[in-house]
């Protein structure tokens, strides 16, 4: 079990659950059998471009902390005002492709820090993603990267700490080697978390809930283990239980 500052943080409060849903109606209901249970929720790209910042607000309402994942890829100066944006809607982390560069995650860390002013709200965690789970060394060399997938992922989380930002996210199969070059105190946040037996869908660098947060992991995120079973809060129920001793 690596050292980590996370320990403490109680086991549903490190488990996001990631609604992909298409309507705002869909992800309150499942928000809504989760109450009481689920801490964290995960926004995407297809529930916010669907619904904008008030969905955000539903959430946060309820109670939950929310993670908004929109990937911000840009000009500094408009994944400055993105992460603004972001902050001021109340989302609690944000995220960025570490690719965008150091200038590009100082922006996003400035913005993150000015909308959470601008609402007297505290800082968003600001997240770099640093290799999707859904690649492999073989797609990565498509896009022109030919260094080994471990090595890219280990750079890229440098270039994220160079750049002040709060952490990374990446497969939990490189949880343990993140934990060792970011230190006990950075988030990394790893999706790509599947219960034994589960489908792996379209992740490919998978691990158990367990697994990924002894190799280091702050927070995972699961999806359709959770929100596609028979009974979702049984399910979250289930990976509570089997993480609560790490």
């Amino acid at each position: 079990m690596l050292d980590t500052g996370f320990h403490s943080v109680p086991a549903d409060d490190r488990i996001i659950v990631a609604l992909d849903c298409n309507a705002a109606w869909e992800a309150i209901v499942m928000a809504d059998a989760l109450a009481g249970r689920a801490k964290w929720v995960k926004v995407g790209m297809t529930l916010y471009y669907a619904e904008g910042p008030a969905i955000i607000q539903m959430f946060k309402r309820r109670g939950f902390k929310v993670f908004l994942d929109l990937k911000f890829h840009d000009i500094p100066h408009q994944v400055e005002g993105a992460a603004r944006s972001a902050a001021a809607s109340g989302a609690d982390m944000i995220t960025m492709h570490t690719v965008g560069g150091q200038a590009m995650m100082e922006a996003a860390q400035r913005g993150a820090l000015l909308g959470a002013s601008d609402i007297g709200g505290p800082v968003p965690a600001t997240l770099g993603i640093t290799v999707l789970t859904s690649m492999n060394d073989e797609t990565l060399a498509q896009t022109g990267v030919t260094r080994p997938l471990t090595e890219q992922v280990a750079a890229l989380a440098e270039l994220a700490m160079t750049s002040g930002i709060s952490g990374v996210v990446a497969s939990p199969l490189e949880a343990s080697m993140l934990r060792e070059i970011l230190g006990p105190e950075a988030y990394i946040v790893t999706p790509g978390v599947r219960p034994a037996g589960a489908a792996l869908g379209d992740q490919s660098r998978v691990m158990t809930p367990a697994e990924a947060f002894a190799a280091g992991a702050s927070h995972i995120v699961v999806g359709r283990p959770i929100t596609q079973a028979a009974d979702p809060a049984a399910a979250f129920d289930a990976i509570a239980a089997e993480v609560a001793g790490l």
